[in-house]
């Protein structure tokens, strides 16, 4: 059962691009009292509506431009999460034949993008902080928000100067919960730690917030109260819920189901009402609205830290390398766009990926292109 194409290309970019601008409109009510992030978020809404002109005038033109992007910078990580996608499916490890981007070849693809009209660009790994010299780079495009995906152990404060200074860079920190959830998964002592780095982050009048992935096992304590309360108390103005996806079949059973998906939606929207001043997202969120997940370019797509652009994040597959291409052509791929016409990135699924749903035939797509 196919979910259908319910937004065309153009729409879907108009939709997008007004999600973001929704979010940063959201964020701003909240900044009263932080002038530099005030500052920087009224350049940036003045800025993305120019982007969205420019990709409104490559949608003219017949080239669809994602909204943003997701790139994991480094496979080196600190920790050894239980469940971890970037471990099991090799994105993050100790040993990579691949070499690495190189901070320019990162600073390439920023200002690609920008070009593009693609203002909102999430940055992950491993674990992005190990790639200062990468940071430092995405701080010289104002232009674009970069979210980082940290598990937040190794803030420190040449980290904190550097998030203070570029407002455009918004540590989202990993939490599961309460102590036991979070060491239970994470590590032992990291729930303490993450709080003093919180407290670290509050103290500097820092915007940040904190990705909750959300299974069967600690959707009941991350969706109280009491826990968003607890995370507002200590600076978080944005929570992000991310659906876990199963790394193999033995995690299955921890993945979300229609009724769990449906609890989290009901529960969130009672949140927003109790907590107008933290701003609370899904991913993925509405995805039948939007005609199915947006991999593969649709809404965005994935670049490991050798430059392979993937699908998604937790679809690892992919026919061309920003090494060799450029990010239109990557947009181009064939084997993008052999899963978008398919409706391989529209099929109704049970996980938290429709591309994992479908692993089998996404992989028969690849090799027949190679």
């Amino acid at each position: 059962m196919k979910w259908g194409d319910f937004l065309n290309n153009t729409e879907l970019t108009v939709y997008m691009s007004r999600a973001i601008d929704q979010i940063v409109t959201e964020v701003l009510k909240n900044t009263l009292h932080h002038p530099k992030e005030t500052a920087f978020l009224l350049r940036y809404r003045s800025g993305s509506k120019k982007a969205l002109q420019k990709r409104l005038a490559w949608e003219s033109r017949g080239q669809h431009v994602p909204s943003f992007l997701i790139s994991s910078i480094t496979n080196a990580c600190n920790l050894f999460c239980k469940g971890c996608y970037a471990r099991a499916n090799g994105t993050c490890c100790e040993e990579r034949s691949d070499p690495l981007l190189t901070a320019e070849e990162w600073d390439s693809i920023f200002c690609q993008a920008s070009e593009l009209g693609i203002g909102f660009h999430l940055l992950a790994g491993g674990e992005p902080l190990l790639r200062r010299e990468v940071l430092l780079r995405a701080a010289q495009h104002p232009e674009t928000i970069f979210p980082i995906f940290t598990n937040g152990t190794m803030l420190d404060p040449s980290c904190l100067e550097l998030f203070d200074r570029c407002r455009n860079l918004i540590p989202i920190l990993s939490i599961e919960g309460n102590e036991a959830e979070t060491d239970a998964r994470r590590g032992k002592g990291t729930y303490s730690l993450l709080h003093d780095k919180m407290e670290m982050l509050n103290q500097r009048g820092i915007l940040y917030g904190c990705s909750l992935t959300v299974s069967k096992n600690n959707l009941n304590t991350v969706t109280q109260p009491g826990f968003i309360q607890q995370l507002a108390a200590q600076g978080c103005r944005i929570v992000l819920f991310v659906e876990y996806v199963p790394v193999d079949e033995s995690t299955r059973d921890s993945a979300f189901g229609d009724a769990e998906r449906s609890l989290l939606e009901t529960r969130q929207a009672a949140l927003r009402e109790a907590f107008p001043a933290q701003l609370l997202l899904s991913f993925p969120g509405d995805e039948k609205k939007m005609g199915g997940c947006l991999a593969a370019g649709r809404g965005f797509f994935h670049i490991n830290p050798s430059g392979k652009a993937e699908a998604c994040p937790f679809a690892p597959y992919s026919d061309r390398s920003l090494k060799d291409h450029s990010l239109i052509e990557v947009l181009n791929s064939p084997f993008f766009a052999r899963l978008q016409n398919e409706h391989l990135t529209g099929e109704e699924h049970i996980g938290g990926c429709s591309l994992f749903e479908q692993r089998r035939q996404v992989e028969e797509i690849l090799t027949q292109l190679s």
